[in-house]
């Protein structure tokens, strides 16, 4: 009835046949003016531009001091042949290797170090993994020490692999200490463990790093994971995660921690003051790394516009201010 009421109107109705064209013309000048910029009624706004109005929530970062950093060497890398890791620490300290060592046993020694005794030099770590790996080799790595450290398993041993998936060891965790007794009060970063993966006879996936955790003198751990620039940007910076962290087992276990401001590695123009430029306005310095994504790719000004992430497109829940100062030297 609606539909024979509404032709009957539009053939003895020249009014609705003006009203109907001239509906059409305001929607489409509507349209035509919002891409131009034009401010247009909410009304006839998309439900996406209508929510990007709303702001990004901007988590609270607290900064702290890493002494340790650690990345791998240029050699190539096996089982059986070793491999080979760069250091650069702050102050003093002691490299523990500790290859074959259990997932479980892991899990244990950082949940100690959490809810019970603080792991803060070498035989500390033993202790808590309770001599559940295969081979030991520390180093002691000076504050002004580059050189590349190659560590392996003892031919002796006659280890050449560590099962099939899903293992049960991880090929090598590396931990950082402090040498000396002072820093450890000096600095709230006590040690820091990295799980190595180290490519065998029966998984032959190339060498990189797994893991890394921050531990703090106050029984905390931060769990660090890479931001991703912008294809014009270059580099990778590593902040900790957000507000939790988790051990490395493969079903792995939640824990709160706090937040930590993002470490930045420093390249050229970085450095000489040239800031990287944000993708959207490409005129001001990229400044605001957005999460769940760790996308760092935008600025103060254009963050505020966005719920999207412009790079990938996934949904942008919070972010946070990727300084450019001294702070980020640390």
């Amino acid at each position: 009835m609606a539909a024979v009421f509404l032709v009957t109107l539009y053939e003895y109705s020249p009014l609705f046949y003006i009203s109907v064209v001239s509906l059409c013309f305001l929607v489409t000048a509507a349209m035509v003016l919002g891409w131009f910029g034009f401010d247009v009624p909410v009304i006839l706004r998309s439900s996406d531009e209508t929510e990007s109005a709303l702001p990004t929530p901007e988590k609270q970062m607290v900064q702290v001091i890493n002494p340790f950093a650690l990345e791998l060497g240029s050699r190539a890398a096996s089982v059986t042949d070793g491999t080979s890791v760069r250091l650069c620490c702050l102050e003093p300290c002691v490299l523990s290797c500790f290859w074959g060592c259990e997932v479980s046993a892991l899990q244990g020694a950082l949940q100690t170090h959490q809810h019970s005794s603080r792991l803060r030099t070498p035989q500390d770590f033993q202790e808590a993994l309770h001599l559940h790996y295969h081979h030991y080799q520390s180093f002691h790595v000076s504050s002004e020490d580059s050189e590349e450290r190659h560590t392996q398993i003892p031919a002796e041993h006659g280890i050449t692999d560590f099962g099939r998936m899903p293992r049960e060891r991880y090929p090598l965790v590396a931990v950082l200490t402090l040498a000396e007794p002072e820093a450890r009060d000096t600095y709230n970063i006590v040690a820091s463990v990295t799980v190595i993966h180290v490519p065998d006879a029966k998984y032959s996936l190339s060498a990189r790093l797994l893991f890394q955790y921050l531990l703090t003198s106050q029984g905390n751990m931060y769990e660090l994971k890479p931001l991703f620039m912008s294809a014009d940007s270059g580099g990778v910076s590593w902040p900790p995660d957000s507000e939790q962290s988790s051990t490395p087992g493969e079903a792995a276990e939640e824990t709160r921690r706090e937040e930590q401001s993002p470490v930045l590695e420093e390249d050229e123009s970085w450095s000489e003051g040239v800031g990287r430029d944000c993708v959207v306005c490409q005129n001001a310095a990229v400044n605001r790394v957005l999460l769940p994504c760790r996308h760092a790719c935008v600025c103060d000004s254009c963050a505020s516009h966005f719920q999207h992430c412009p790079i990938c497109r996934a949904f942008v829940l919070e972010s946070f201010t990727l300084m450019q100062g001294p702070a980020a030297e640390h």
